[in-house]
């Protein structure tokens, strides 16, 4: 009997320790964290217009505000443009034309649910003059792929365009 009581001790021992263990771990977990993609999808289309803006006035500095620093960008019949250096020479290169118009509109933009990654989509329209002062109107399509920094903006990593035609 003497043997039975020790083992049964042992064993409640044992079971009091795994309750503990587990009722200890369900409550050291955090909360779900609330679903922020409406918010986040929001922040990322203003973003997203403000930047057409700045593109369309030709303010090449707060143009290149949007990337983060090891962003790449994506330019039709250019070469990747990796890193700040890079995307200032694709920048300026886009920018130069003469009387250039430019404008873009999102027409999708999704949020992870994860709250660090958004992809957006839309189409953009370029006017300008070529080098003879023929005008020339473009018309295209973009994917940009947004991550949030550590501040919490959101800032473009992977910004990819090209024409229709």
């Amino acid at each position: 009997m003497r043997y039975f009581r020790r083992c049964f001790g042992a064993a409640a021992l044992v079971a009091g320790f795994v309750c503990l263990l587990s009722c200890n771990q369900q409550t050291a977990q955090a909360p779900p964290s609330p679903d922020r993609r409406a918010a986040d999808e929001a922040a990322i289309r203003a973003a997203s217009a403000e930047w057409a803006k700045v593109a369309a006035a030709k303010d090449l500095e707060k143009a290149l505000s949007y990337y983060a620093d090891d962003a790449s960008m994506f330019p039709p019949n250019m070469p990747i443009a990796t890193g700040p250096e890079a995307r200032r020479k694709a920048w300026t290169e886009m920018l130069a034309p003469a009387d250039l118009v430019f404008s873009n509109a999102a027409t999708k933009v999704e949020a992870a649910g994860s709250g660090d990654l958004a992809y957006e989509t839309g189409t953009f329209e370029e006017s300008f003059k070529d080098a003879r002062g023929k005008p020339i109107k473009v018309v295209g399509k973009y994917v940009v792929v947004w991550k949030k920094q550590p501040t919490g903006q959101w800032k473009a990593i992977a910004d990819i365009f090209n024409t229709n035609q």
